[in-house]
């Protein structure tokens, strides 16, 4: 190793990995910092005079981002983690399905986000009825979207930018979602609203940036954003259950902005449900 000064280590492994540097001089970088692409950098570490760490490494993209952890969503290529550990939330949720966002400018589709949905397994101890049931058939039944939603149980819809998007764009493309399906805001639901776009505005959000929207309940949501990686906090909580119920009829209702979403959720409920 070089004898003086920093060094930055870039790694991609799929097995346990051990670095030593047991020279008083070098450093091995530490703390670890994930990329969405599995590769962690490390920096300064130090342990009875060595530099030293253990590490678990994921696979880089280009070799196998294990088909056991990951979901990849096709038409974008954005892979998902099969389980998520969110701020606010009790318990791990489960990956239902994947889909993507597209808008058209000119005539041309274009694709500006990818978006999975998580759910508490718990979820599935009260879908009986549906049991057995073909994706087709839940995909038009509201009735069962309407019995996840309101399970007083977490689920969280987690998009992935695939285009750089400023905020106020990003949001005003949402409140024209969500806006319609409120018909007599209450002085509640228009408080819930500013908060809500407070979170985007005056953000440049790029691509790969993470969105993180948490229903607690179908009264509270949690709103994360994460620019590298997994979220650390909350930055807003919205507490209006006709906003709440609002956004996930707008992903999971009658007129979905992400049909492949919904299409791959219900498939998720009928493999989950056979």
């Amino acid at each position: 190793m070089a004898a003086a000064g920093a060094i930055s280590v870039w790694i991609s492994t799929s097995t346990p990995t051990k670095i030593t540097a047991s020279n008083s001089i070098p450093r091995i970088c530490y703390p670890l910092k994930l990329s969405r692409n599995g590769i962690y950098r490390l920096s300064t570490f130090e342990r009875n005079g060595q530099y030293e760490q253990n590490l678990t490494i994921k696979a880089a993209a280009s070799s196998s981002v294990g088909s056991a952890e990951y979901t990849e969503e096709p038409a974008t290529k954005v892979k998902f983690q099969r389980s998520l550990s969110l701020p606010g939330c009790s318990t791990s949720l489960s990956l239902l399905g994947t889909g993507y966002r597209e808008k058209i400018f000119a005539i041309i589709g274009v694709k500006v986000y990818a978006a999975g949905l998580y759910v508490n397994d718990s979820v599935f101890s009260s879908l009986d009825a549906w049991r057995g049931r073909s994706a087709a058939d839940i995909q038009q039944d509201p009735s069962l979207f309407n019995k996840i939603f309101e399970a007083d149980l977490e689920k969280s819809l987690l998009i992935v930018l695939v285009r750089d998007v400023d905020g106020k764009t990003f949001w005003d493309a949402l409140d024209e979602a969500i806006s319609p399906r409120i018909k007599s805001p209450t002085a509640d639901d228009k408080s819930a609203l500013s908060t809500f776009r407070g979170v985007f505005q005056g953000k440049p959000l790029k691509i790969e940036t993470s969105i993180f929207l948490t229903w607690i309940d179908p009264n509270k949501m949690l709103v994360s954003l994460s620019f590298d990686g997994m979220p650390s906090s909350v930055d807003a909580t919205i507490e209006s259950p006709n906003v709440a119920s609002a956004l996930f009829d707008v992903f999971l209702g009658g007129d979905p902005v992400s049909p492949t979403l919904k299409a791959s959720v219900a498939k998720g409920l009928e493999a989950t449900l056979k």
